[in-house]
């Protein structure tokens, strides 16, 4: 069994991201992990970045092809993303963190637009968005409150640009439907609203609520571990 995380929104370095909850996964169940690189947030060629949602899921199905039966954990945006991927044979298990299972013909803008607190976004005339009015401080207080200031800064430095057309264009698949699912309602998280989380963790197989903001992979990795190890059926090992 191995684990893909997909990253969210408007952000880089996935396996930054993903670190702590891959060095105790890996430590207590031996499950090896890794982030996909996301073309629409500048992570591969400067040419892939135009293609969006659509060059994010073929990104996804690229890394599918090269595992065997395996776990993908969305973060946010990386719901969307598993949506527009498609079926797979190789996946055995998602695992939504404060995320998306759209239908067919919703777009990420379009999940986002009914927020009552929406984190702004603004356009930097070249095709792509920027998270606008923020710094590091603030940044942190919202998305990453549950953790040191060090932390904040690092996962500020991280913080990029993004396709547009990441968050205009509308599925064209539904990847999460037929397949076993575990939803992570993050329970103080101030970016995502428990009211939208709720919405789609009801198209979820289950789901859990766990005392994070909404990065619980940072903050908490080990309630993160032990949702995985339920789903990949591979135990504990410590002891």
């Amino acid at each position: 069994m191995e684990l893909l995380f997909v990253h969210g929104a408007l952000v880089r370095d996935g396996e930054w991201w993903w670190q702590p909850t891959a060095d105790l996964l890996r430590s207590r169940t031996g499950i090896r992990s890794r982030a996909v690189a996301l073309p629409s947030c500048g992570e591969t060629t400067p040419e892939e970045v135009t293609g969006g949602l659509v060059a994010d899921a073929a990104a996804l199905r690229a890394a599918l092809d090269d595992v065997g039966p395996a776990i993908v954990v969305g973060h946010s945006y990386g719901g969307t993303v598993i949506a527009e991927c498609g079926a797979h044979p190789a996946i055995e298990h998602l695992l939504y963190v404060s995320s998306y299972l759209p239908d067919v013909g919703q777009a990420q803008g379009m999940i986002m637009s009914g927020e009552p607190d929406p984190v702004s976004i603004g356009d930097n005339g070249d095709g792509t968005l920027s998270v606008a009015g923020y710094d590091a401080s603030s940044f942190g207080a919202r998305f990453l409150q549950d953790v040191d200031c060090d932390t904040q800064r690092h996962a500020w430095a991280r913080v990029t640009s993004q396709a547009a057309s990441a968050f205009m264009t509308p599925t064209s698949s539904a990847g999460w439907r037929g397949v076993d699912s575990t939803y992570i309602i993050c329970g103080q998280d101030r970016s995502t609203s428990l009211a939208l989380q709720r919405h789609h963790a009801d198209k979820a197989t289950r789901s859990v609520q766990l005392p994070t903001g909404h990065h619980p992979f940072i903050t908490r990795p080990d309630l993160i571990v032990e949702q995985i190890s339920a789903l990949s059926g591979v135990g504990d090992r410590r002891g």
